[in-house]
């Protein structure tokens, strides 16, 4: 993993940690105001929780910085069992024995009950160990998998990636694995133009050297079209290149160019707001769904939500979500629609479209039967804000590999196409456009943007038709 990214995953496990370990201090301090005894030989009466407060301070600081000295952030993305208990016992330990140093230096010994001390170190160590066991579950799930697997293919000489295959395997569980090898002395570039295809991987390592530069610019041509991320191992470079970011790949230099926007707490932020947004969504509109889901079924002959397979992050198919809003043999029917497709390119879009149920037209003219993919956004499949994902079969059309660029990031419910005029878009390299000048211009608080324009968007029935 680079050291970027595991950068952002360690603060962000100190930051749990370090809230976990104040919500310890609470649980103890009130675990001990309803249990009238003081175990250690103090008094049984116990001061307001207000005099304990300025611990925070302490345990904020002081908790991961305990932990990070045990190495328990430098652990392994699943680590064995005992070497977490290990550590993070030890950790506890230490941040009690911390505490109660600080707590005799600054004379506050008769302010600050024994008992609520040692049941804070108890109920930190069972607190962190139920949070590491969830995590653990997660990442071992079919879903976490998914969602923490990066896929990459090694480019470079046989020996070269052979070597790097063997370090991928011994770090295993930090969610790296090898779709294909590359020979880049033996295979052309358009094979690496294939396998990425095939493969939907999230990056490329080169681990070539100098002497195939010609090839290795090829490479990175290739994947900054496609919006795949580079990983250059640099080790044959005697002095930092000016203007150049250099990370690390598990000791190694390495070179890594970007045509999408790079790891980063807005990064977080990002996948924070789709999660908690969408759960809140599907909670509050949840009646509104159940009285649409019962008119589709009541209205027409099928089931009530259609399902299919579109190009999601890096082009993995996945199984999109929409409430059914034309005839149950609508896919049948769209050759005989072909000549009257109004988007130019691979797109197929039709304004009128004589397959769409009168109780559908309604549902798209306010973009109803979209809702059904905030499920795609809570399984992590979509994002509330992207480029619109495209069915597989239109991706592979098309003409220009420039355009899978729009592939780099995860497709969303709403995207800048939507809110510039989407029945106006005839050309699709237009749409094109705009989904890469989102790309290129990305920010949390763009997409904060785009989602407070949608509003009105949907209210006016300005949607899809």
């Amino acid at each position: 993993m680079l050291r970027r990214q595991k950068q952002i995953r360690t603060q962000i496990q100190m930051l749990v940690d370090a809230l976990l370990f104040c919500l310890a201090l609470y649980l103890a301090h009130a675990l001990r105001s309803h249990w009238q005894l003081e175990v250690f030989g103090g008094t049984r009466e116990i001061q307001p929780f207000e005099r304990y407060r300025w611990l925070f301070v302490i345990i904020i600081v002081g908790a991961p910085l305990v932990l990070e000295l045990q190495g328990f952030y430098g652990r392994l993305l699943i680590p064995a069992r005992s070497t977490t208990v290990w550590q993070l016992f030890t950790g506890c330990v230490w941040s009690v024995v911390g505490i109660i140093i600080v707590i005799w230096i600054m004379r506050e010994g008769q302010n600050i009950a024994r008992t609520v001390i040692f049941l804070f170190g108890a109920i930190s160590f069972l607190l962190v160990l139920v949070k590491e066991e969830a995590l653990r579950s997660w990442r071992q799930s079919k879903l976490g998998l998914a969602q923490s697997l990066r896929k990459l293919i090694l480019v470079g000489t046989p020996e070269e990636t052979s070597r790097m295959r063997t370090e991928l395997l011994t770090t295993r569980h930090d969610g790296l694995a090898v779709a294909a090898e590359l020979s880049i002395n033996e295979a052309p570039v358009e094979t690496l133009v294939r396998l990425l295809h095939e493969t939907s991987a999230n990056g490329v390592i080169i681990t070539a050297k100098h002497t195939f530069f010609g090839q290795i610019e090829q490479a990175i041509e290739v994947c900054e079209r496609e919006g795949v991320e580079v990983w250059l191992l640099a080790d044959f470079f005697k002095t930092q290149i000016s203007q150049t970011t250099v990370d690390d790949f598990y000791g190694r230099p390495m070179l890594v160019f970007r045509s999408v926007p790079e790891s980063s707490w807005q990064a977080v932020a990002k996948k924070g707001l789709d999660l908690f947004g969408a759960l809140i969504l599907l909670l509050v509109t949840s009646p509104l769904l159940l009285l649409v889901a019962l008119l589709v079924k009541l209205t027409s002959p099928g089931p009530i939500l259609f399902r299919q397979m579109r190009s999601g992050l890096n082009g993995e198919p996945f199984t999109m979500l929409k409430f059914r809003s034309m005839v149950t043999n609508a896919e049948q029917l769209k050759h005989e629609l072909a000549a009257i497709n109004e988007m130019s390119g691979p797109v197929f879009k039709v304004t009128n479209d004589p397959r769409v149920t009168p109780l559908g037209r309604w549902l798209r003219r306010f973009s109803l039967d979209e809702f059904p993919q905030l499920l795609n956004v809570v399984r992590g499949e979509m994002s509330l804000v992207g480029p619109r994902p495209l069915p597989v079969d239109e991706v592979r059309r098309f003409d220009d590999l420039a355009h899978r660029r729009r592939l780099s990031v995860k497709p969303g419910l709403t995207c800048l196409w939507q809110i510039s005029g989407r029945n106006e878009v005839r050309d699709f390299r237009d749409w094109v456009r705009l989904d890469l000048e989102y790309i290129d211009r990305w920010s949390i608080w763009l997409d904060l943007k785009i989602l407070v324009l949608t509003v009105p968007v949907v209210f006016a029935g300005t949607g899809a038709k």
